[in-house]
């Protein structure tokens, strides 16, 4: 056995013929397809996912950005530290911190239900029987803070919450001008 024996590849055992232009042109295209459909499908779709996103949060922001509050629950931390317990269901929440070596703030607000009302206030340390109509607790300083307005249409009913220091004295309006979700503003304050 010299040198004639043919030299043999693949399974078959033949020699493998050489791969014409269009099978060649035929499966790069249909490579470069794959890594489109398996890149640019899920790239296109993260694009409009946070378009969609961002303008849904544009919209919510709107709302707040003329005023000094930002959409969203306050963190953990300042519901502890400020003694803000917001309840759950609560929608529209915004809030806003100030600080300076006299006082410290949190601006809260919310909408709620007639439950979750009860429960915030009970959460606190006191009683929806503690409201009284039309007492605009929170003052014109904070107002201006905010940017709230008192004058709309609504049953207005506030309270102030005072606490022996270091515990927060808290100033709640609340306006349930639409029956069943209450809409709940809260000024805690604390003296560092």
């Amino acid at each position: 056995m010299t040198g004639d024996a043919p030299h043999r590849t693949g399974r078959t055992g033949g020699p493998r013929p050489p791969e014409g232009r269009g099978r060649m042109i035929r499966r790069r295209a249909l490579t470069l397809l794959i890594i489109v459909l398996l890149i640019g499908v899920p790239a296109g779709y993260l694009v409009i996912s946070a378009n969609q996103s961002r303008a849904s949060g544009k919209d919510k922001e709107a709302r707040y950005s003329a005023n000094g509050l930002t959409q969203g629950w306050p963190s953990k931390v300042q519901r502890r530290l400020y003694q803000v317990p917001i309840p759950h269901p609560a929608w529209w929440v915004a809030t806003y911190e100030t600080n300076n070596w006299k006082t410290s703030r949190l601006y809260v607000e919310f909408e709620t239900t007639d439950a979750g009302l009860s429960a915030f206030l009970t959460a606190m340390g006191v009683q929806r029987d503690d409201l009284k109509r039309d007492d605009f607790t929170i003052g014109e300083r904070d107002r201006d803070v905010t940017g709230w307005k008192f004058d709309r249409p609504g049953i207005w009913s506030g309270l102030v919450n005072e606490q022996e220091n270091p515990a927060p004295t808290h100033d709640v309006v609340v306006n349930e001008g639409k029956p069943g979700f209450p809409r709940v503003y809260v000024v805690s304050r604390t003296v560092p």
